[in-house]
C-alpha cells in the first residue's frame, strides 16, 4: 500500500477508535478522518460502533430533514 494511502486509512480507523471510546466527539473524529458526517457515520455502521447520539445530533438532523435537502 503506498505510503499516502496507508496514513489516510491510519488516521481513519484512529479516528473511529477514538469516538468508540468516547475520547473524542463525532465531529472532532470525522474531521481527523477526512471524511464527510455520512461518510463517517456510514463507517461506523460497518465496524459495528453505536453512535452517540445526542440532543445537539438530533437538532442537526431535523434541521437537515426540514432543509429537504
Amino acid at each position: 500500500m503506498p505510503r499516502k494511502k496507508a496514513e489516510g486509512e491510519l488516521k481513519k480507523e484512529l479516528a473511529f477508535l477514538l469516538y468508540e471510546r468516547e475520547l473524542g466527539s463525532m465531529g472532532v473524529a470525522r474531521r481527523l478522518s477526512g471524511m464527510t458526517k455520512w461518510e463517517f457515520i456510514e463507517g461506523l455502521t460497518e465496524r459495528g460502533i453505536q453512535r452517540h447520539y445526542g440532543q445537539k445530533e438530533l437538532e442537526e438532523d431535523v434541521k437537515y430533514a426540514k432543509s429537504g435537502q
